[in-house]
């Protein structure tokens, strides 16, 4: 549940701070003071779409944060946190939202900056917010299924998951299929193109490794010359004019002389002697190079040109040999499948055909399920309306099948939500049929079956019973009082008898401070409770007559209170 609430610098919000607590809080006031605004902080929370707009005037940013505590029963959100990597303390969830000036907003989950993806998601498992709008999910037919496979829960989501796994397959096949029966003369360009491609790839021979072999070969073919004179030269200093290897052989002979003398000098005579023959090496080594060497003009031309077809074939289809190999790779395989693709399109209409009869098994299974539970919804719902003043409504949950073959991601069914509000009347589409009024009692009739096992750990309504009154207003009150003992909810109301049913009844009202409006939030004790009732009764004058209708009001939702407990200690 929602422990507490800080927002700071939201519309016109300066600072404000609220605890909450389990069962039923009621949020009263006077239009405008911004009951609504607190819902909308809420509604940010849970992922909601920001603006800059909610920044209060002169500030910087908006800060929002909320506190949940969770038990045992939402162990789905733990798990939902561990896969994001957020730890939930002792079961407590700290949402955070910051709203700044240039458009950006900064989420946070327990201390951990997240996405408003992730904040949405997590947001859904902790918060339903219901308003006046959320009718419109009534209006919409195409949300019906999503309704009744919601009421359903876990049965519908097994078959489901059997199913889901099939279509994304035959999705994927349809839509290859669809690409490979493109048009026949695109596909004779493309072969064309793949066997143009082909021929000038094998046509090179490439070999990797290549293209640095003949790199470091057109340098020495460039520099031949400027080679060929510093061999010579260096062979001539070596062996030739210079002498150089005699006089070596001197000092050796010499030395050896010497050290036989005198022992001392054996290391020098050794040095020597190995420097003498490894010269003598590299002179015949120099000569046989200098001999071997000659010049040809023709293998520089092939050098430049085969290197030059290297860098016209990576401008074309990759960075480096290997990746023109890969390319080469790759459109062998396309020209192969463009060749042989009628062989390949019947094999995948075969495949195609299977997955559709697997989808039509899976899809049934889905059906049936549905239309079991489709009868209980349909007796929970006009037993809801009953209690909710509509006693003569019929409701019905039609599941038609589309035409054969015809899948999308629910199955093959279509479901229609349909209501006949008046005795004798036949049944139509709830969207076209139903009034304002009925909507939000058939919408508060959905919320009070599925809060018994939807999970999340607060519902809150946003003047939900609007343009209601009398018995239908006290049914109400009821209604959303008996959804407090399955979840902790918040309500934002006008009518007194939703207001009595409180467990915990805040006030908010407008004040005035340094020439600035802002919102206050007052907790209204069991003493101010009758006055406050009082007020609302009456619009303006407190009379003896509207207090005295007050007391029977809290007297009432007491005694209404204590018979739900007696019902669900008996259950």
């Amino acid at each position: 549940m929602l422990s507490e609430l800080s927002i700071k610098n939201f519309a016109i919000i300066e600072q404000l701070e609220i605890e909450f607590d389990e069962g039923l809080t009621v949020l009263t006031g006077e239009t405008g003071a911004g009951k609504s605004i607190i819902i909308d902080a809420v509604q940010l929370l849970a992922g909601g779409r920001g603006s800059q707009e909610f920044i209060r005037h002169g500030s910087k940013k908006a800060e929002l944060q909320g506190m949940f505590t969770i038990d045992g029963d939402q162990s789905s959100v733990i798990e939902r946190l561990e896969e994001f990597g957020i730890e939930a303390d002792e079961g407590v969830i700290i949402l955070r939202r910051d709203l700044n000036t240039n458009g950006k907003s900064v989420c946070r989950v327990n201390g951990k900056l997240v996405t408003i993806a992730i904040l949405r998601e997590i947001g859904s498992l902790l918060i339903d917010i219901h308003g006046q709008h959320e009718n419109q999910e009534l209006m919409n037919e195409r949300r019906h299924i999503h309704l009744l496979d919601f009421f359903i829960g876990e049965p519908i989501e097994h078959a489901l998951s059997t199913y889901t796994d099939i279509y994304d397959k035959y999705k994927k096949l349809q839509q290859l299929i669809a690409t490979k029966t493109q048009d026949e003369q695109q596909i004779a360009q493309k072969i064309d193109l793949y066997k143009f491609q082909l021929e000038e790839i094998d046509a090179a021979n490439l070999v990797i490794g290549e293209e640095e072999e003949l790199e470091s070969e057109r340098v020495k073919l460039q520099h031949f010359h400027r080679i060929f004179d510093r061999l010579n030269t260096s062979y001539e200093a070596i062996a030739l004019e210079s002498r150089g290897l005699d006089w070596i052989g001197n000092a050796m002979s010499d030395l050896e002389e010497a050290a036989s003398i005198d022992a001392e000098l054996q290391p020098l005579s050794e040095t020597v002697n190995t420097s003498f023959y490894s010269l003598q090496d590299v002179s015949h080594d120099l000569k046989r190079l200098i001999d071997s060497m000659e010049f040809n003009p023709d293998r520089l031309n092939f050098v430049e040109e085969r290197l030059a077809l290297f860098l016209t074939l990576k401008r074309k289809y990759g960075k480096s040999l290997e990746d023109i190999l890969l390319y080469r790779d790759k459109i062998a395989d396309a020209l192969d499948q463009l060749v042989n693709r009628d062989e390949r399109l019947h094999q995948n209409q075969e495949l195609l055909t299977q997955y559709v009869k697997d989808l039509e098994i899976e899809a049934n299974e889905l059906s049936v399920i549905r239309k079991k539970a489709a009868l209980r919804l349909e007796k929970g719902i006009e037993e809801q309306l009953k209690q909710l003043y509509m006693e003569k409504a019929t409701f019905k949950v039609q599941i038609k099948q589309k035409e054969p073959n015809q899948f999308d991601a629910n199955g093959f069914d279509e479901v229609t939500f349909m209501i006949s509000t008046n005795l004798g009347e036949p049944l139509k589409p709830l969207a076209r049929v139903a009034s304002g009024g009925e909507l939000s009692r058939m919408m508060l009739a959905l919320k009070t079956i599925f809060s018994q096992h939807q999970g999340v750990t607060s519902i809150i309504f946003d003047e939900v019973d609007t343009g209601v009154s009398g018995r239908v207003a006290q049914s109400i009150a009821e209604k959303i009082a008996m959804i407090s003992s399955h979840s902790q909810v918040l309500c934002i109301s006008h009518l007194p008898q939703v207001a009595a049913m409180a467990d915990h009844h805040y006030l908010i009202k407008k004040e005035i401070h340094d020439g600035r409006t802002t919102t206050a939030i007052h907790d209204v004790m069991k003493d101010e409770r009758t006055e406050e009732l009082s007020r609302m009764l009456s619009g303006a004058e407190i009379t003896p007559l509207t207090l005295q209708h007050a007391e029977e009001l809290l007297v009432l939702a007491n005694q209404r209170k204590q018979a739900f407990q007696s019902e669900m200690i008996q259950k």
